[in-house]
């Protein structure tokens, strides 16, 4: 029986929604010394850390943790006792068992998302921290709200070479984030019956139609709205953008808007500065850059960076080119309707989490969705994704949950 077996949902529920409210305030003593371990492990901006704890935290809230729950479950009293599930009156939800949440190296907080559903779904959950102990110090608070968090929700960081490594092994569910070579050698480390989520890397794509480039107004918001998707977290997390295609034909043209969208950058770089980087990456952002003058002198596209090469942008890039995936970097691909960015993304394989849209035209948001994407979003909300919405298109709880006949 897991620690939290006997606590009704609704219970945990508020548990979680009230320590979430104590963290969504930027003076909380324990986010307040936290801050610089997080910002000194990424590398990111102070602003850029506290937007990141206000996307966490602001989410989640009781209505938000409630609709998720409900949505993919049919009913909160589901994790409580017998319920109606698909037609089947007996059918008890019980909770998958214990679950081991492995965080990412970039996104802050990525894993306490699905370690708050697990613990909802009355499972025992283990997530391995990373050096800055953002969950630690969020368990900590929950335990404050129910002391039965202080044997359900545990955190620890852990080397898999470490001798004190836990053995994946004796875990019902694993989720991880990592790459793919990674994600096997996890796979491989679970027992037979186990389930496993794996979330590998994932990129984001925008698509501005003609139609939005026909006030200044219109497309002042798209820039600084992309422009904030692309400079947040240095462009690492699965919602950044990192290909960009807009539509000829319109009152700007995409030469134009990759100008105004330059200066948009520079802005939100102000808003958001950018985080500290290697020599190493500093030199290979400069390279790039210069690749991409040469190009332009030659007559092919154009580049935007500053002095410090902090940011690039390259307009019109060889299609031939797959995204850079390097930190506030962006190519600007001018198409003639969405089926030229579609053939993009599908040349290069692109795995996509997000895909922001400036309109609803209905061949644009059909060529998203054959693009994979599984979230679409306006300008500037790609980094904001609610709560209720599956990361890589999978589901919040389901994957934590035992659906047992009660007919024996």
């Amino acid at each position: 029986m897991t620690a939290l077996a006997n606590v009704p949902a609704r219970k945990i529920v508020r548990a979680v929604a009230g320590a979430a409210e104590r963290w969504s305030d930027g003076d909380f003593p324990p986010r307040v010394r936290i801050l610089d371990r997080i910002a000194q492990r990424t590398e990111y901006s102070l602003p850029a850390v506290e937007y990141a704890l206000d996307r966490l935290f602001f989410s989640m809230t009781e209505r938000e943790l409630l609709a998720a729950i409900v949505n993919e479950l049919g009913s909160l009293d589901a994790l409580d006792g017998f319920v109606a599930r698909e037609g089947r009156p007996d059918a008890w939800a019980s909770p998958a068992g214990s679950a081991c949440i492995i965080s990412s190296r970039t996104t802050i907080g990525v894993a306490l998302t699905p370690a708050i559903f697990a613990l909802c779904a009355k499972c025992d959950v283990l997530v391995k921290d990373r050096e800055d102990l953002l969950a630690r110090a969020f368990f900590e608070t929950l335990a404050e709200e129910r002391e039965e968090f202080g044997v359900a929700a545990r955190a620890a960081a852990w080397n898999s070479a470490d001798a004190a490594a836990p053995d994946l092994r004796t875990f019902d569910v694993v989720a991880a984030y990592g790459g793919e070579d990674a994600l096997a050698s996890i796979r491989s480390s679970l027992h037979a019956q186990a389930r496993f989520i794996g979330y590998g890397p994932r990129a984001s794509a925008g698509y501005i139609t003609r139609e939005s480039l026909a006030s200044p107004k219109s497309i002042a918001a798209i820039a600084e709205g992309a422009a904030r998707d692309l400079v947040l977290y240095e462009s690492e997390g699965c919602l950044s953008l990192h290909v960009l295609f807009v539509e000829n034909g319109g009152t700007q043209t995409p030469l134009q808007f990759a100008q105004i969208f330059a200066r948009a950058v520079e802005a939100a770089s102000v808003e958001f500065p950018p985080g500290s980087a290697e020599p190493a990456l500093r030199a290979q952002l400069s390279h790039l850059r210069n690749v991409g003058a040469f190009r332009a002198a030659g007559g092919r596209g154009a580049v935007f960076a500053n002095d410090a090469a902090e940011y690039l942008l390259e307009y019109d890039p060889p299609r031939d080119e797959a995204p850079h995936f390097l930190p506030r970097t962006l190519g600007i691909i001018p198409v003639d309707g969405p089926q030229d960015a579609l053939t993009y993304v599908r040349a290069h394989r692109l795995p996509l989490e997000g895909f922001a849209i400036s309109g609803d035209r209905p061949d644009a948001v059909q060529a998203a969705l054959e693009a994979g994407a599984v979230r679409l979003a306006r300008f500037g909300e790609l980094q904001n994704p609610t709560l209720a919405g599956g990361h890589g298109g999978r589901p919040r709880i389901a994957e934590f949950v035992r659906w047992i006949d009660k007919a024996l």
